[in-house]
């Protein structure tokens, strides 16, 4: 699995959890929803992605968007 591909699977589960946490929880979680949407979008626009860093000191191999 190259860092791209991990980058998008963290998010969809991050999002997916965020869901679940707000159906069953509390509707709160909705804010972490947002907070999830607005770190990709301000990823998409500067290139900045922490989940990226992470994956990347993991050991991840880097794909061809966050090189």
């Amino acid at each position: 699995m190259n860092l791209d591909r991990a980058v998008m699977a963290f998010a969809g589960l991050m999002i997916f959890l965020s869901l679940a946490l707000t159906h069953f929880v509390s509707p709160w979680f909705w804010l972490f929803t947002a907070f999830i949407g607005l770190n990709l979008l301000q990823a998409s626009v500067t290139g900045f992605c922490p989940a990226a860093i992470l994956f990347r000191k993991l050991g991840v191999t880097s794909g061809c968007a966050f090189k």
